[in-house]
Order: structure tokens, then sequence, then C-alpha cells
């Protein structure tokens, strides 16, 4: 690296360095040579007593944030970081603020790869999460039987929790090993079960195994409407799974869900792709309420928005979507301005069962193009002391790009 000012080679003023429980014992010469010359060293209690940073050390402010290393920029500083930084590490926040040339890092192994040799589990096929910091409810759409986690924890205390959390949605029978400060001479690691869990004064830090038991969500879209909190206005399993097919998830897009009801569209689009983000639009508060119990409890807490507000005035400084879900309150004006306001390549789709709004999407479909689609559903359904079937209102779906 060249420093223009100076015109020789420039030394990056931030150094990362993964930690151990073994402290100073397990750095490397590179690590302790940064260490020496630091006039800042930043990182978490523990991680502050293991290096002996004395006088020079910072704590991470709470709530979290990266703004005391932002404050030391161009003086020698040291953070300090469990195992490698760019895993669940500080690594990744820090660097949306810096360049390429201020930082180097010096990982140690992570402790997902310490929990793995200690319990002989193939890491590629191991599921590893940062729990410590987030709802145990990410777990829910990832589990399945035979499906092995390693995820970190907030303190001794969330093993329990976690546990407890397992057994609430099924997986009680699960296999749970409590592996505490790893890479030290305190290293423990003790077995037990999430239904059976027994475990007194677990240790920090903290790294939580799973060996799933248990029946996990379906994978393919269409999941049973008795999962979702809702008043009764949601689109139902069948017509949901043709929705989402014409939705077309794909990762990173972002959904507009405009009259939300339960934001079941938004749930399953949310789970049918990797990073998929939705807005979900909700004229009444009540429902909303069912939407953010349905977001909760899906563990999508950081990736689904319910926002109260009537489109199209509710959708204005909104940020423009990849794909646009009309479930209800469809109107010539809101197709209007969706029409004016989307880039190329949005995709549209909008459901109906009102004459009024069969007559808006046929008229929409002959002006502007598209797909439209049809559906009758009829289910067996008692009929006296035989059956009979139940026949669903007709909805008709018209999905375009623009």
């Amino acid at each position: 690296m060249f420093d223009p000012l100076t015109k020789g080679p420039s030394r990056p003023w931030l150094t990362l360095i993964g930690l151990g429980e073994n402290g100073l014992d397990g750095l490397s010469d590179a690590s302790r040579s940064a260490l020496s010359r630091a006039e800042i060293i930043i990182g978490g209690p523990r991680h502050l007593d293991l290096v002996g940073a004395g006088t020079r050390g910072q704590c991470w402010p709470v709530p979290f944030s990266t703004a005391p290393v932002l404050a030391a920029r161009g003086r020698p500083t040291v953070v300090l970081a469990s195992g490698d930084p760019f895993w669940h590490g500080a690594g990744g926040s820090l660097l949306r603020d810096l360049e390429r040339s201020e930082w180097v890092s010096h990982p140690a192994p992570s402790c997902f790869a310490l929990g793995a040799n200690a319990l002989g589990w193939k890491l590629e096929d191991t599921l590893c999460l940062g729990l410590h910091a987030t709802p145990f409810a990410r777990l829910r759409p990832l589990l399945e039987a035979g499906q092995r986690v390693l995820c970190t924890l907030r303190d001794g205390a969330a093993a329990a929790e976690l546990a407890a959390y397992l057994c609430e949605i099924g997986f009680g029978a699960s296999s749970l090993t409590a592996l505490e400060r790893l890479g030290g001479p305190h290293a423990r690691i003790r077995h037990t079960t999430a239904k059976g869990f027994d475990l007194p004064e677990v240790d920090a830090p903290v790294l939580a195994a799973i060996d799933a038991r248990g029946r996990g969500l379906p994978q393919a879209s269409g999941l049973e409407d008795t999962l979702f909190a809702s008043d009764g206005q949601i689109t139902k399993r069948p017509i949901r799974a043709l929705t989402l097919s014409a939705l077309a998830p794909r990762r990173g897009a972002h959904l507009w869900d405009i009259g939300g009801g339960s934001g079941s569209v938004s749930v399953e689009w949310c789970l049918a792709a990797q990073g998929a983000t939705a807005t979900t639009f909700e004229a009444r508060a009540d429902r909303l309420e069912n939407i953010r119990r349905n977001r909760r409890d899906f563990g999508l807490e950081h990736r689904l928005t319910p926002v109260e507000g009537r489109a199209p005035d509710v959708l204005k400084n909104q940020p423009l979507p990849d794909c646009v879900f009309i479930g209800g309150g469809g109107s010539e004006a809101l197709l209007d301005y969706l029409w004016q306001i989307l880039p190329q390549g949005t995709r549209l789709v909008a459901n109906g069962v009102t004459l009024e709004t069969e007559t808006l999407l046929m008229q929409a479909h002959a002006r502007l193009g598209g797909h439209l689609l049809k559906v009758e559903i009829a289910e067996a359904g008692p009929l006296g002391t035989l059956r009979g079937w139940e026949r669903a209102r007709p909805v008709i779906q018209w999905s375009v790009t623009r």
C-alpha cells in the first residue's frame, strides 16, 4: 500500500485481532506487535482483560456502535474480536465505514471451528448462526430433523432460554450441547436435551450445539393457514402458493405487499429466498398487530417491515420494490400510480375476488398485457351424513412485468 502524502508505503492504522480464550498465548507475532504499538484497544471487557489492555482499553458502547473506532481514525488502534472478526464479529460492521487500505486483520480459529472440532461435526454440513444479539425465532424456518446447528449465545443464562424455545416449537427432543469457553484452560463441554435441560451455571462465552429432532416448516410455498395469526383476512394456502409462484421471489429482492391482511404473503416471500425483504402496507391497526406477531414468530423482524396506511398515499417516499403484490384494496388509481412510479422490470401481481376487482384486472390486462388467471377451488366438506364439495369464491389473478 502507498501513501500519496509521504510518497512511501502506508501502514493501516486499525488492526482487527481475533482472540481466543487462551488470550496472549494464542496470538501470532503480528498480533502481539500490533498490540504493543496500539494507542487505543477496543473490545469487550473480557477481551480487554485477556490482553491486559489497562488504560489503553475502551469497552464497546451499549447499544453497540462503531463510533469509538471511527473517532480513533488515524491513530494506532486495535479492535479485539472473538476468533474470526469476519464471522459474526465486529469486522463486518466496521468495514461499512472504512477503506480497505485502513485496516488489517489477524484472525484466530472461530468459535464455530472450535465447536465443530470438539464435536467431530463436518463444518460444511453444519448451520452456523450468531444468536447472541438476535431472537431465537431465527431458527424456526431453518430447523428440521437431522439439522445440526452451532449458534453463539448472549450469555450463560441464554442456554436455558434456548432449550425452552426449542420445546415451544416442537423440538424438545433435540440434543443440546453447551460448549463453554472453548480454546482456553477453562473449556467445558456438557450434553443434555432441550426438554431435559439441567445444566447449572453455564459460563460465557458459550456456543450451543443443536442436533435437531422435530418437524420443521415445509420448504414449499403454501404453509398451513393455522400457522399464521389472522382475523380471517388471509390469502388462503392454495391461492398463496399460486401467488408466490407468480411473484417469483429471488435472492435479495424486495416486495411491496399492499393490503397485507395477516402478512402471510410477505412472510412466505421472505422465507422463499435468501435475503428477500418485504414492506407490508395495511390500513387497519388491528391487522398490523397480526402482521407484527407473524413477523416475530417466523424470525423475520429484520426483513419484514409493517407500515400503517392506505395505498397509494402510503407508498410515497418508500424505497421502490422489485415486486408488488396487491392482495386487497385494488383500484384504478392505485394501478395507474404504480405503473407511473415502478421501474422497468418490476413484477406486479394482483388478486381479486369481487366483481368490481375482476373487471378492473381484466381491463388492466387488456390495456397493459401480462397474464390473466382465474382459479376456482372446491374442498370436500360435510353434507348431512355424507360429503360434498364446498366451493370457495373464484379468484382472478393478474400478473405482469413492467
